[in-house]
């Protein structure tokens, strides 16, 4: 089945979640860099930060550094990713244009990752709910772990959609799935898709993937055949849970610019300009780029360009 001829907006988190779980720290003015890099590439809505506490994720101790430096294009926005009503009161206090809240769909990762269980997640995302709306600034919600958890296996999909409904009620601005070990295929996308319209209707659904075994970007044309048109994806493909064993990183934003492209759906980022900020960032941290497009390039007008 051939995807619909229509538009998709990804939305960039390399400089959130693709440097969360590096070794290598980069400077304030490189994470700028990175995100100027990715304006360029015709990226518009960037995850730039997360106002998370500096010992639990170094990488990002320095949040209010980057927002202050980012620069201010009209069209461009920025958010930032919280935690907890303190997280979401940095978050505003620094500028963000969205706040992006986390819940999880199992009480063991949320245990690891947050301190919290799936519960207390969801009574947390209401209290960024009202900091957000008392700020007039939008806010949605992560579900983590939608597809399958690292601790406790299988989540089925009536508990995915169960958590959907509860953090529907706050009218939160998109509800965003997250296969945060990579462990989905595309018939739980489709699954999942059709749970969160049943409990959450008109709210619009995003979807997070992890290549982690290699079926990343298969979920993310099962999302599109399912009407989704909001995909995260990270430049380089660099990124991961640093509280998830093995959890390697996201779907490239070069990579699957490319996919979409070549299916005849638009994304408004250059493909070329892409695959360079992907291989300069993977440069930087030291690594080999997850990516494929900066080696490959493009086919057939842009293999020129993007080697």
């Amino acid at each position: 089945m051939s995807a619909p001829d229509t538009a998709v907006e990804i939305i960039e988190v390399g400089p959130r979640d693709g440097l969360q779980n590096q070794d290598a720290l980069l400077t304030t003015a490189a994470k700028i860099e990175l995100v100027e890099r990715a304006i360029a590439a015709g990226l518009r809505r960037i995850e730039a930060v997360s106002f998370v506490h500096p010992g639990r994720v170094p990488q990002m101790a320095d949040a209010e550094a980057v927002m202050a430096g980012v620069p201010r294009v009209d069209g461009v926005r920025y958010a930032g990713l919280v935690l907890n009503r303190r997280g979401a009161e940095r978050a505003v206090a620094a500028g963000v244009d969205e706040l992006n809240a986390v819940v999880v769909a199992s009480d063991t990762f949320g245990g690891r990752n947050q301190g919290v269980t799936a519960e207390e997640s969801v009574a947390m995302w209401r209290e960024i709910a009202g900091v957000a709306h008392s700020a007039g600034v939008p806010a949605t919600v992560t579900v983590a772990v939608a597809f399958g958890c690292p601790f406790e296996g299988e989540v089925p999909a009536a508990r995915v959609g169960e958590v959907v409904r509860r953090v529907a009620g706050e009218g939160p601005a998109e509800i965003a799935l997250a296969d945060t070990v990579g462990v989905g295929v595309p018939t739980q996308v489709a699954e999942l898709a059709e749970q969160s319209a049943a409990n959450a209707p008109g709210t619009p659904l995003r979807f997070h993937f992890h290549n982690t075994r290699n079926t990343g970007y298969a979920n993310a044309v099962a999302a599109v055949q399912a009407g989704v048109r909001l995909l995260d994806a990270s430049l380089g493909g660099i990124g991961g849970c640093p509280f998830a064993p093995a959890a390697t990183g996201n779907i490239a934003t070069e990579d699957l610019v490319y996919l979409l492209q070549r299916m005849g759906v638009g994304t408004g980022v250059d493909l070329a300009a892409a695959a360079r900020a992907g291989t300069w960032v993977c440069g930087l941290l030291g690594i080999d780029p997850p990516a494929l497009l900066g080696r490959a390039g493009g086919f057939p007008s842009a293999s020129a360009d993007a080697r």
